[in-house]
Parts: C-alpha cells; sequence; structure tokens
C-alpha cells in the first residue's frame, strides 16, 4: 500500500484529503507545516508528499526546497489557493511534480496522485537499485548480480529503509517503531538480530555494507 503524507495547516482539509486518499486505497500520514512533515520523514517511509503553501512557521516552498537538497525524490503535489503564475513557477522551481488550485475537486486529486505514481515508476514495480543491488519491495526479493534471494518482510523492509537514505543514521527505536510497530513489544536488540542476519545474507555483496554507528544506531553505506 502506498504511503502519502499529507501537509495541511487547514484541519478540515486535512483531514478531508486524507480521507478521500484512504478510501481509494491509499495509507495516509498528517502533518500541518514544514517542521512537522520534516519529522514525520525522519522515521516513516513515504511515497508521495501533498503539500499546502501557506503554513505557519515553514511555509511549502520551504519544505520542498529542503527535500530535494537533502536528496528526497518521491512526487510531491502542490495543492494550495496561491493561483498566479508566479506562484505556479516558484512551486515547480523548488521541486514540484504537479500544482493544483483551491478549491480543488479531490477526484481529481486522486487521479493526480496516480498519475505521478505512475510517472515514478513506483504502481508497475516498487524497485530500489544500490549499484547491480536491486530491491522489489512488491515482491519483497533483492537481487544481487543476477541471483534473486525472497526475504522475511521484517529484513526485507529494513534493508530497504536503510538503503533508501544512505550514509543516514537510524536508531534501533527508530527502526523499531517503524517496521515492527509503535505499539510493538518486541526489544530494540530485534533489531540487532535482524541487522546480522542481513550483513550474513549479503558479506559478498560488494555494492553495499551495514554498519553500526556506535552509540546510535545503524546506517547504510554504498560502495565506491
Amino acid at each position: 500500500m502506498f504511503r502519502i503524507l499529507v501537509v495541511e495547516d487547514d484541519d478540515k482539509l486535512n483531514r478531508l484529503f486524507c480521507t478521500v486518499l484512504a478510501r481509494n486505497g491509499y495509507e495516509t500520514l498528517s502533518a500541518f507545516e514544514g517542521q512537522e512533515a520534516l519529522a514525520l520523514l525522519e522515521k516513516e517511509y513515504i511515497d508521495l508528499i501533498i503539500s499546502d503553501i501557506m503554513m505557519p512557521q515553514m511555509d511549502g516552498y520551504e519544505l520542498i526546497s529542503l527535500l530535494r537538497q537533502a536528496g528526497y525524490s518521491m512526487p510531491i503535489l502542490i495543492i494550495t489557493a496561491k493561483e498566479s503564475f508566479e506562484d505556479k513557477q516558484r512551486g515547480f522551481l523548488a521541486g514540484s511534480d504537479d500544482y493544483m488550485v483551491k478549491p480543488i475537486d479531490v477526484g481529481e486529486m486522486v487521479l493526480r496522485v496516480g498519475a505521478l505514481l505512475r510517472r515514478a515508476k513506483l504502481v508497475s514495480a516498487r524497485k530500489l537499485s544500490c549499484g547491480s543491488t536491486i530491491l522489489n519491495r512488491d515482491a519483497l526479493t533483492v537481487t544481487v548480480d543476477g541471483t534473486e534471494t525472497l526475504l522475511p518482510q521484517k529484513e526485507f523492509f529494513l534493508l530497504y529503509k536503510l538503503l533508501s537514505y544512505p550514509n543516514k543514521i537510524f536508531t534501533r527505536q527508530q527502526l523499531m517503531d517503524e517496521i515492527w510497530g509503535m505499539d510493538s513489544e518486541s526489544e530494540e536488540r530485534t533489531v540487532d538480530v535482524h541487522i546480522n542476519r542481513l550483513r550474513e545474507r549479503f558479506k559478498d555483496c560488494r555494492d553495499f555494507r551495514i554498519v553500526t554507528v556506535r552509540g546510535l544506531g545503524y546506517k547504510a553505506v554504498k560502495s565506491e
């Protein structure tokens, strides 16, 4: 299921967008301004972002610019009341992929979300590449030098998360919350066990390695 982050400071609109998207088969998360969205992205995997422009503390332009500068490549749809050509131009230059002016038809919003996901080639095959290593999110497989391995779900999503953000350090608690769920009764040591299994499985892979950052957690490092 694709995960969409709705960044909108109007509570009613935020809930409306999330409700409509959920009814159309998407999983949604909410943020009400840019800083909150950035904090969510630190611990959640997001396939697409819908963002307003006029928000307190950090507006949509700044949010999108920061995301693109940080290397986030997911599609971003702006939905805003700002309708001038200059506003739209600024939105696209910041890094957005599409732009809608309020008031909107939520049915059209759903169509645009689907089109953006298809354009990003996420619908037909949600794949992540690291050198010659290919992770297929829908099949839970990792292909290294032409050899395909089916991973247990938790191992796959752990590896997918780390390789989605190379060199980014994730704490054990962040990984637990996202992959096992915030209500999980599993201990943080569970992450260590799965990391060790991944290291053993891919000890001969030349494309990446999983590094322990003492006192913090783990990160994936791509080979040069």
